[in-house]
C-alpha cells in the first residue's frame, strides 16, 4: 500500500499545537521557513488556547488535529 505525503503545512500545525498543549514555549519552533513557521505558531496558539480552557489528555483528544487527520 502507498503512503500518502502529508501536506507539510498541516503535519507542522499539528506538531505546534501538540507543543502548545505540552505548555513549550514558543520559542521551540523546529522552523526558520516563513510559511512554515506561521502554520506552527496558529498550532501553538490553538494548543495554547486548549490548555488554558483545560483540555489535556483525554478530554482534548477530539480537538487534537493528529487524531483528526488519522479519521479522514
Amino acid at each position: 500500500m502507498k503512503k500518502q505525503k502529508r501536506d507539510p503545512a498541516q503535519r507542522v500545525f499539528t506538531r505546534g499545537y501538540q507543543a502548545g498543549l505540552n505548555g513549550l514555549s514558543h520559542e521551540k519552533c523546529p522552523t526558520q521557513q516563513e510559511s512554515l513557521r506561521v502554520c506552527w505558531l496558529n498550532g501553538w496558539r490553538e494548543g495554547r488556547e486548549d490548555r488554558w480552557s483545560g483540555m489535556r489528555g483525554v478530554s482534548a483528544i477530539h480537538k487534537n488535529p493528529a487524531v483528526l487527520a488519522g479519521n479522514s
